[in-house]
């Protein structure tokens, strides 16, 4: 171990990473690697609040953990970073059951996430999906998080977390480290292209509303030229030009150009030239992950070695904090 802050996060195989997922979550976890200690999980176990189908889970996971190394998490560069499938390690569900006994009812009523959910899946409304926020904490909290990078909407979870490690804290002393949030400013939220004042989220159901790394160049270029601007024609960030600022956020990162010029690159042209001048910076941003991520899942045994060893790295720092857990609340030590 070493003096280093941890960094945790945890992302659902319930669907392919959006550009969204990408720009403002995973390219941030890249740069963490440089300095931190790296925890990246896909949390398979999140996932089944919902009902998956066996077959397209198993598969979406491994599309994930391609796209995701594809991306820059790599756990044979970084000797700091794993990435591992949540599963894998049975102290996150462990931990969980011992933090539902330090959650109180009330606190997860006001979680907004239930209610959106259960509004949407009013057929299925299970105790797994009102108590998601403990297992989040426990994904936090095993691995003596210091920063946890999260979006808006993950915001009030973390809150929680952090309440629960305070109470469990006060109660046993100083157990678990208070994880601070990382929220991101440039491109922390990218919008719709659809319908700019939204989130982008793969669960819209236009799918012209987003781009997923794996989307073609000629499904890009389509995408962005059906990108929502307005009749104005004129490339700047203001606050009634949703769209166009969501196009300018974007191409600021794919082509790593500040406001100013691109206001400067685009003086006197229409939007059909910026929006070109978009699609050709992403596709280009893309190009390497996809093939990455292609070479990968055509290799799977390369693939199974980096999250088996991963997980084991990850099992080993989890069951540190989960015995000093048990220990504190007075649970029996196994016998070795």
């Amino acid at each position: 171990m070493n003096d280093k802050k941890t960094v945790f996060s945890g992302i659902q195989p319930s669907g392919k990473i959006t550009l969204g997922n990408y720009l403002g979550a995973v390219k941030n976890w890249v740069d963490f690697q440089e300095d931190c200690r790296c925890i990246f999980c896909v949390v398979d176990e999140h996932a089944i609040t919902v009902r998956q189908e066996p077959a397209k889970l198993r598969a979406q996971t491994f599309e994930l953990l391609a796209q995701l190394i594809a991306c820059g998490i790599d756990p044979e560069k970084y000797e700091d970073t794993v990435l591992y499938i949540q599963s894998h390690v049975p102290q996150h569900a462990q931990l969980s059951w011992l933090l539902n006994c330090y959650t109180m009812f009330g606190e997860l009523s006001r979680m907004t996430q239930f209610k959106d959910k259960s509004s949407k899946y009013s057929d299925n409304i299970n105790a797994g999906l009102f108590t998601y926020p403990v297992l989040m904490a426990a994904d936090i909290l095993l691995y003596k998080t210091d920063i946890v990078p999260v979006g808006i909407d993950q915001k009030q979870h973390l809150e929680l977390a952090r309440t629960i490690a305070q109470r469990f804290n006060g109660v046993y002393g100083d157990t678990f480290t208070v994880p601070e949030p990382f929220i991101p400013k440039a491109g922390a939220k990218i919008m719709s292209l659809s319908e700019p004042t939204k989130k982008m989220s793969k669960s819209d159901s236009n799918e012209n509303g987003y781009i997923l790394l794996a989307d073609t160049p000629d499904v890009i270029n389509r995408k962005i030229k059906r990108a929502v601007t307005d009749s104005e024609a004129l490339v700047c960030r203001r606050d009634d030009k949703p769209g166009v600022n969501n196009l300018m956020t974007i191409y600021s990162i794919a082509a790593g150009k500040t406001d100013e010029e691109i206001v400067k690159e685009f003086e006197g042209r229409g939007y059909g030239d910026f929006k070109t001048a978009v699609a050709e910076a992403l596709i280009e941003m893309l190009r390497p992950i996809q093939e990455k991520k292609d070479y990968l899942l055509q290799n799977k045994d390369h693939l199974e070695k980096i999250y088996t060893e991963s997980a084991k790295k990850a099992e080993w720092l989890a069951s540190r904090t989960l015995e000093k857990v048990y220990r504190k609340v007075g649970f029996v030590a196994k016998g070795k």
